[in-house]
């Protein structure tokens, strides 16, 4: 799938969730939401990898871990804090280059806006992110390496569907470790 497609795509699915949201009526308590002040959730995914540093070659995977803890009630929604911890690879035949890679790790803090529409279990958020990548990227023949570490910066906007009290399936895209990644979400409080 070319990438011009698959971005087309995921805009045209987040905006299908977001207007089937907005449809939604509020009934007389407000909006419902599963994060709440006192959660903690865990969401790992997979998918497309961010290309750090523009030295990847073809489409990056990624992969993403982050927690967060609800702290504080803003108007109708809550704000949460917390780590994140991914990688982002790419691999292949770079054209005069053999056995060509390219890697960054990524350690941040992220901090999100979550909102709860009137549709049971379900979840959607916007936020941040900031930390330090290592990155590093060699090929050979010839031989080189480069490791480098850089400042990292992220953007996101995602959405969680909770099929029970406790576990569900989540999906982001941005500008965050991924560009697009897909997987589940566990809530322990």
């Amino acid at each position: 799938m070319k990438k011009s497609t698959a971005i087309q795509f995921l805009i045209s699915m987040i905006a299908l969730m977001i207007t089937g949201s907005v449809m939604a009526q509020h009934g007389a308590n407000g909006p419902t939401t599963p994060v709440n002040i006192g959660s903690v959730t865990l969401n790992v995914g997979v998918g497309v990898g961010a290309n750090y540093k523009g030295d990847y070659y073809g489409t990056a995977f990624g992969t993403k871990v982050a927690a967060e803890w609800g702290l504080w009630q803003a108007g109708p929604g809550v704000v949460t804090l917390g780590p994140e911890v991914g990688v982002t690879t790419s691999s292949g035949g770079y054209p005069g280059y053999e056995n060509y890679g390219a890697t960054t790790w990524i350690i941040a803090g992220r901090g999100a806006w979550h909102y709860g529409w009137e549709v049971r279990g379900l979840d959607t958020y916007g936020g941040f992110s900031l930390g330090v990548g290592f990155h590093s990227y060699h090929y050979d023949n010839p031989s080189y390496t480069s490791n480098q570490t850089i400042p990292v910066f992220g953007a996101f906007l995602g959405g969680s569907y909770f099929i029970s009290e406790g576990f569900g399936f989540n999906a982001e895209f941005g500008y965050d470790i991924t560009y697009f990644q897909v997987g589940v979400i566990f809530k322990f409080q």
